[in-house]
């Protein structure tokens, strides 16, 4: 399939994080807002946001998040960014996509979880007005957390679920805190309603795609190290999990040494349920 045809389809994006996903030019409008000087030039700048192709691992690959979070600490920035991610993706003919991003690290300016859920929601209301495209809100939980604090964002944000904030998700480091670590957040999340998302396998650990899915969680973010192991994706398929594929960020993190260890075919052959995503369009 060539480029313009693969442009002309109308997609769906399902797994795409906020913060990982700005343009240069929104980091750079973002930057004037509080006067932070940036690289004059955007391959400087890129090298400075963009996870580098050849990470280490899962932790050296989300370190390029901590140059954008100083920037999301505002309503106006946080709209402004909600937006940009509508608008590439707009621009890229997807129909439907689901931005996730953790209010917990948009508070070091003064706002509140409600605060920074509603100015994300407004951005997305102001992209669906100026494209045709249906945007949605997950927030994220983070593993590396107290479940207390994660379980405290879930509850505060709950009563936002409607048309715009449709769920939840569990993103960090998952090496040092596995699924079973964040096994109370994750119930008390699901008490309230909120449908969840997950991040799980990426990082060589089966093991915590089998938690998530005994846990009854509907979608998997990843799922990488399911690729080998066939009983797994048996229950992946019994239990009608979704699962999200982020095919270059896998790589990069070497979640994926290699595309013969994507799960990808394994997981179509087998009959799972799949979904193709970008996970960080930055």
């Amino acid at each position: 399939m060539d480029f313009q045809t693969l442009h002309q389809l109308s997609k769906t994006e399902l797994h795409c994080h906020l913060d990982g996903s700005l343009s240069l030019s929104c980091i750079r409008q973002l930057a004037k807002m509080i006067d932070r000087k940036l690289p004059a030039t955007d391959d400087e700048l890129r090298r400075l946001v963009q996870a580098p192709a050849d990470s280490e691992n899962l932790g050296d690959y989300l370190k390029a998040f901590d140059f954008v979070a100083p920037l999301l600490q505002t309503k106006k920035a946080l709209q402004l960014a909600a937006y940009d991610v509508v608008q590439q993706a707009a621009e890229e003919n997807v129909r439907y996509i689901e931005i996730r991003f953790a209010p917990v690290f948009s508070l070091a300016g003064g706002l509140s979880l409600v605060e920074a859920t509603q100015a994300v929601i407004e951005g997305l209301h102001q992209g669906m007005a100026t494209y045709d495209i249906m945007a949605k809100a997950l927030v994220c939980g983070m593993r590396q957390l107290p479940n207390t604090d994660n379980q405290t964002m879930f509850k505060t944000t709950a009563p936002l679920l409607g048309s715009t904030l449709v769920g939840g998700d569990f993103a960090g480091n998952e090496a040092d805190f596995p699924t079973n670590v964040c096994a109370p957040a994750i119930k008390t999340a699901q008490s309230l309603g909120v449908l969840l998302t997950f991040h799980a396998g990426e990082c060589h650990c089966p093991q915590n795609i089998a938690e998530a899915v005994r846990l009854g969680i509907p979608r998997i973010g990843h799922a990488t190290a399911c690729f080998d192991q066939p009983a797994l994706i048996e229950k992946i398929v019994e239990t009608g999990t979704t699962v999200e594929l982020c095919l270059t960020s896998n790589l990069q993190t070497k979640a994926a040494r290699t595309l013969a260890e994507f799960p990808y075919q394994a997981l179509k052959k087998a009959g799972a349920k799949i979904t193709i995503n970008t996970d960080n369009r930055t």
